[in-house]
């Protein structure tokens, strides 16, 4: 039976299998093109679990997936979904110039429009690899809030903004843009990792189920990530991978379609928009 504390945020990062940042140095991007293309069948498991569960998300949709999938924008925007902007290369931002990010960003907000038929309101850094240069030229563009920022210990990928801190993860960054940050369990300035991936995948459900329900009785909104290639544990395996990047990428794939099922029953589920709206009703 789901909890009933108020909703979390269930956000999906919509790229497949080869775009991930673990498997960039074996899986050239001029190889793309040539990979099995399994995110539409597993975006699609994902979209069948919400319905049962009477569940909303947040899809942040890669633009080089939208650009070759085009009926997916329309069953995502059908199942009352929130369609936002996962950029179109999945480029850290680090490698990008603000010029290469603007027009990144672009490219894929007027796809999704086009695609999905509506405005789309929200943006995620790939890899959670946002940076402080790039927030004007969001709200430039139309966005109205990101949602980038996980608040946690030193990671070797994630960005930073300044004034962001584990106990606080809704934050106008600037007048009618607001940063929606992935969860942590409060550790001072900083938190421990609760918002989903590799550490979703790793610990034991109870366990994490149990730092879901503390972060929501905290009184703070609960936001949860989690990508399509993380319910496939019949994706390609690669070769030459560091031993690092294949656990971080392999770990517990074959368990995580029962866990997020799991964890779409306990808990109620909406948007991140959704949850954002509500936190700004709360504040005024």
């Amino acid at each position: 039976m789901a909890e009933t504390a108020r909703q979390g945020a269930m956000s999906i990062d919509v790229e497949d299998w080869f775009h991930v940042e673990n498997l960039k140095r074996v899986v050239p991007r001029g190889t793309w093109a040539e990979r099995e293309l399994r995110v539409e069948r597993n975006t699609d498991l994902m979209l069948g679990m919400l319905d049962e569960h009477g569940a909303h998300a947040t899809f942040f949709v890669l633009g080089w997936v939208a650009e070759r999938c085009p009926s997916l924008l329309e069953r995502i925007a059908a199942g009352g979904h929130e369609i936002a902007s996962h950029g179109y290369g999945h480029d850290l931002l680090g490698d990008l110039t603000p010029d290469e990010f603007r027009a990144d960003v672009t490219r894929s907000k007027a796809l999704l429009e086009d695609r999905a038929g509506r405005a789309v309101r929200g943006y995620r850094a790939p890899s959670f690899s946002i940076t402080d240069w790039a927030i004007p030229i969001l709200r430039n563009l139309g966005f109205e809030y990101d949602s980038s920022v996980f608040p946690t210990l030193a990671h070797d990928r994630y960005g930073r903004l300044p004034g962001i801190a584990a106990g606080k993860p809704t934050v106008e960054l600037a007048p009618g843009f607001h940063e929606v940050c992935i969860s942590c369990l409060p550790l001072g300035s900083r938190g421990l990792p609760w918002g989903g991936g590799g550490y979703f995948r790793l610990l034991p459900y109870a366990v994490f189920r149990r730092g879901v329900a503390r972060i929501q009785a905290s009184g703070v909104p609960y936001v949860f990530y989690i990508h399509p290639w993380e319910l496939d544990p019949g994706q390609p395996r690669v070769d030459g991978l560091a031993r690092s990047h294949r656990f971080r990428h392999y770990v517990g794939l074959e368990r995580a379609e029962a866990r997020w099922g799991s964890l779409l029953r306990d808990f109620r589920w909406t948007t991140v928009a959704d949850v954002l709206a509500g936190s700004l009703r709360r504040e005024h």
